[in-house]
């Protein structure tokens, strides 16, 4: 079945000791554009995405974003900075040597000065992120097609039953064709009958027009290539792999044999008919514009 390219997926859970909010959405596109809104320390996830997520979309301008925070421990180590600290102490005791002081130095008077303690960010391990963020990012990414599924859906019943006003307005065309040509048989035996005014008539001749005319007109090979487009049509919107750019490659089509026979026409109820196919054609090829 079709998949709309409109689409929207949100998961959110906690793996590996990091809590994750994943949101995909995307609108149509002619081909698959992504882009993301990862956290700047995360930045390295953004290629990822874009493969993981481009494996099962294969069009449409799609958007993740991505949320990430740790649950429990921090994400900073601090350490004493021994050789700052000895230093402090060195300088100190130096100086009571020299003012012969009491040595009242003790750990709480060290950790007072500046540059004794330093604070070291412990780096994540990608490989562990990137697992976690995959395992919500695949849920999320679930949500986001079975939406895709659920708006394809409603626009293969829609197209369907296009498609089947369409064949049933060729069908029409096709049975009037014959009363077309009699009819203007009919004119033209009367204007020569009017204009000779006797009954010495060439029936050949109006035969032959007939004929020329009938041939001027005729439009069997277009209403057959409507019919080999429209079951061609209904099988790929049946099909669950991408079928967008090949639809407009029919519509397209479509509308060909319909200006076709709109040129040749030269009956009124034909020439309405046609104004209205072309209405549901260009009713579906709004339709495929959104179709992945």
């Amino acid at each position: 079945m079709i998949k709309s390219m409109t689409g929207f997926g949100r998961e959110q859970g906690i793996v590996d000791g990091y809590e994750i909010l994943v949101e995909i959405r995307s609108v149509n596109h002619r081909y698959f554009e992504f882009s993301s809104r990862i956290p700047r320390s995360f930045s390295y996830l953004d290629e990822k995405l874009k493969s993981f997520i481009g494996e099962k979309v294969s069009r449409g301008k799609v958007e993740a974003s991505v949320s990430i925070s740790k649950t429990e421990e921090s994400d900073a180590e601090i350490k004493v900075n021994l050789d700052i600290a000895q230093g402090y102490v060195n300088a100190l005791r130096q100086a009571n040597e020299s003012l012969e002081l009491n040595d009242d130095l003790t750990l709480s008077n060290i950790i007072r000065f500046p540059d004794v303690f330093k604070i070291q960010k412990i780096l994540d391990d990608e490989e562990v992120v990137w697992n976690a963020v995959s395992q919500i990012c695949g849920k999320a990414l679930d949500k986001f097609i079975d939406m895709r599924k659920t708006e394809g859906g409603k626009m293969y019943d829609d197209i369907s039953s296009r498609l089947n006003f369409i064949e049933k307005k060729t069908n029409e065309i096709e049975s009037v064709l014959p009363s077309i040509s009699e009819s203007y048989n009919n004119r033209l035996y009367s204007k020569i009958k009017e204009t000779l005014d006797d009954n010495n008539i060439d029936e050949q001749r109006i035969l032959t027009e007939v004929a020329i005319f009938s041939d001027k007109i005729a439009v069997d090979e277009e209403t057959v290539r409507l019919h080999s487009h429209i079951s061609q049509f209904r099988e790929l919107i049946k099909s669950n792999e991408p079928v967008g750019r090949k639809l407009d490659f029919l519509v397209q089509e479509l509308n060909r044999e319909v200006n076709t026979i709109g040129s040749k026409a030269q009956d009124l109820s034909v020439t309405k008919t046609v104004v209205d196919l072309k209405s549901e054609i260009e009713k579906i090829r709004e339709q495929i514009q959104n179709i992945e």
